[in-house]
């Protein structure tokens, strides 16, 4: 089955909700786990799971997306399989930019038109989680269903956040309401299982993936000439309308990577011995951009919970519950802790070397301490640098910074003069 589906992931808006790290980036291309990009999860679980066609629709800072996904994704001549950009575009059927989920899926049908497919797979760009897509095909299948959505248990304070729904006794959804608000919750609680319930978990919510029957979407589309979204309009009339809309429970780890404050705790919690997200695992292999990089190289560090990329030269003093990206520069007596250090695109130079008198070099100097921090790529931190973030910081734009939820964000190719103090 999954050699008759195409699998479309959804790159997003202007990726507001992450801002500063989207400034130049499309969400899909944000780093993460110091290595990846976010892209690479849904990717990852589409290889992982045999779907060889993937299109990754995006419009906003693509570049970067681009050349990752180009230096990443080659599949062999004798295969098949792809994973190609779709950035919006003017066509005679349509002058404007992708306007919702819905709407950049049906921008994008005339590529798909090349292909043999019975079934279109409709996946989110800012999740981490891990899926065997097929368990979800093979609900599709077996129910029959025109559409199905993959669904989470969550409780009613993460509900109304998101599209929930209730299913019958044959686990069709009957009903589906978009990001209910308190009041309308009680009578939207469904019987989920015993040890969800016990936590609270008694609303089904939508991960924002979907599978589609060819036939079904494309006429949903002509039926609906107007919906832009899949979650607020296209599901909904298909409930409405009668067709066969089918549940797969997921029960595994996944959150959604929306928020500065979300991407912040998901990649921490990465650092922990054993994640709830697993990165170590033998058969969900999580593929990124083969960098051949040396071994990372640590002198008089002591290390607490700490997830280290390749390409590292380190000598801080300590660093403690953070991740450390590719090409990291860490000086001497510097303390990191809850902090995401993304790293460095490039080695120091001997020229970067020799004018160590005019701006610091690419990475983090001596003597810093830095905690509650992003620090983007290729950023310039001096020596004796302090920077602390908290909720005794305000939210905001700064000469060289920027503060959302407390956590201090260094932009990417940054300078921060020695002495410097946030």
């Amino acid at each position: 089955m999954e050699d008759k589906t195409i699998a479309i992931i959804l790159g997003g808006g202007r990726g507001t909700r992450l801002d500063p790290l989207t400034r130049h980036r499309s969400k899909p291309a944000v780093p993460i786990a110091g290595k990846y990009r976010l892209v690479d999860i849904p990717i990852s679980n589409c290889l992982n799971s045999w779907i060889r066609k993937i299109f990754v629709l995006t419009q906003f800072n693509s570049a970067s997306l681009n050349r990752h996904i180009k230096n990443t994704y080659n599949f062999d001549l004798f295969s098949h399989g792809f994973v190609d950009i779709l950035a919006a575009e003017q066509t005679p059927k349509s002058t404007n930019w992708f306007q919702g989920t819905a709407d950049a899926v049906r921008q994008s049908l005339h590529h798909l038109a090349n292909y043999d497919y019975d079934h279109v797979l409709v996946l989110s760009g800012d999740q981490l989680y891990q899926m065997d897509y097929r368990k979800l095909l093979e609900v599709h299948d077996k129910e029959n269903a025109d559409v199905t959505i993959a669904t989470l248990p969550v409780t009613a304070e993460e509900a109304t956040g998101f599209g929930i729904m209730k299913t019958n006794e044959d686990g069709l959804i009957e009903s589906f309401v978009e990001k209910p608000s308190s009041e309308e919750l009680a009578k939207w609680a469904s019987d989920t299982a015993p040890e969800m319930k016990a936590k609270g978990k008694e609303y089904l919510a939508s991960m924002g993936i979907y599978v589609f029957s060819k036939d079904i979407m494309l006429r949903l589309f002509d039926e609906n000439p107007d919906a832009t979204d899949f979650g607020k309009e296209i599901i909904p009339k298909a409930i409405e309308e009668g067709s066969k809309v089918s549940s797969y429970l997921f029960n595994g780890y996944w959150t959604d990577i929306g928020t500065i404050s979300s991407f912040f705790d998901a990649n921490l919690e990465l650092s922990n011995t054993v994640p709830a997200f697993n990165l170590y695992d033998n058969e969900q292999v999580i593929y990124t951009r083969a960098r051949y990089l040396p071994a990372s190289k640590l002198t008089g560090t002591s290390l607490e919970r700490v997830l280290i990329a390749e390409g590292c030269i380190i000598e801080a003093s300590r660093i403690e519950q953070s991740v450390i990206g590719i090409r990291a520069r860490i000086g001497k007596g510097t303390t990191i802790e809850n902090s995401i250090v993304m790293g460095n695109d490039t080695f120091a130079t001997q020229e970067d070397i020799d004018r160590q008198s005019d701006r610091p070099m690419m990475g983090i100097g001596q003597r810093c301490f830095i905690s509650r921090a992003i620090l983007d790529k290729n950023v310039r931190i001096g020596n004796d640098v302090k920077i602390v973030g908290g909720p005794h910081l305000e939210d905001g734009e700064y000469e060289k910074h920027s503060v959302v939820d407390g956590i201090v964000i260094i932009q990417k190719g940054e300078v921060i003069p020695d002495g410097y103090s946030i």
